[in-house]
């Protein structure tokens, strides 16, 4: 198979357009010798005559003609090639892998992906919903480009395999059916509930985001009812089977709502 060489191959296309060694030397900010030279060593490595002599000028043969004409399609791929990688540089293009816990999915990652659509139609966004340990891990093992996480869940900011962002501050708030005698109660503090009956998930972030938050507010939580999933806890706390401590953009229409503190 004969040797080709992009560089060279350029040298002869140039020589195509501009007619003459010295144009195309001046063109490629190269010596006519070193042009000369190179179009030599191609006319070497394909075994055959790409110039000849023409009076003070040379003249592609018909083999230099059907290289480029082949040469066309490797130059034009190579162009969308250049295109394509400059806006992968400016952001244009490309993939990002995401990795988000359940409830991050709709509230936080869909509004953005909708968002990233319309301004960089080029960039392909791929989700996995992953609860924290297992994002983390997908993140160190380059599975996923970043990581959405609650900061209980997060490695500290000492670990040298992480950036860490803060995205937001999310308030919790305690879900409390409509008819609790403490619904509508002026002051009303996380502490006010301790001997209610508690609704959380029996691990993962929020069981560990409620147990920390009463252990501050002076007592740990009976665990009444064990739930994973938000439709689920609130339809339980609505049917009145206790009280739930929840991310304040949760709302459910048969539930009273009250800041967690």
């Amino acid at each position: 198979m004969a040797e080709w060489d992009i560089r060279k191959l350029q040298i002869l296309r140039t020589l195509r357009e501009r007619g003459t060694v010295t144009a195309t030397a001046e063109a490629l900010r190269m010596t006519p010798s070193a042009v000369s030279q190179q179009l030599t060593n191609l006319s070497r490595q394909l075994g055959v005559e790409l110039l000849r002599a023409q009076g003070r000028r040379v003249r592609l043969t018909d083999a230099a003609r059907l290289v480029l004409r082949h040469a066309e399609a490797v130059f034009e791929q190579l162009e969308r090639a250049d295109a394509e990688l400059a806006s992968y540089v400016h952001g244009d293009a490309g993939e990002v892998r995401v990795g988000a816990f359940s409830t991050a999915v709709p509230a936080l990652v869909v509004p953005a992906v909708t968002a990233l659509r319309s301004a960089h139609p080029g960039v392909t966004v791929r989700v996995r919903e992953a609860e924290a340990q297992e994002a983390y891990e997908l993140l160190a093992a380059g599975d996923v480009d970043l990581a959405l996480s609650l900061a209980a869940q997060a490695p500290t900011a000492a670990d040298p395999r992480f950036t860490r962002v803060p995205l937001l501050a999310d308030p919790l708030d305690v879900a409390l059916p409509r008819d609790h005698p403490l619904a509508s109660a002026t002051g009303l503090r996380l502490a006010d509930l301790a001997a209610e009956p508690w609704i959380f998930g029996g691990s993962g972030p929020w069981s560990d985001i409620t147990r920390s938050a009463c252990e501050t507010a002076g007592f740990r939580p009976h665990q009444a009812h064990a739930a994973a999933g938000w439709t689920a806890i609130l339809a339980m706390v609505e049917a009145g089977m206790g009280v739930a401590l929840v991310p304040g953009w949760r709302r459910c229409p048969g539930t009273a709502w009250r800041c967690g503190t």
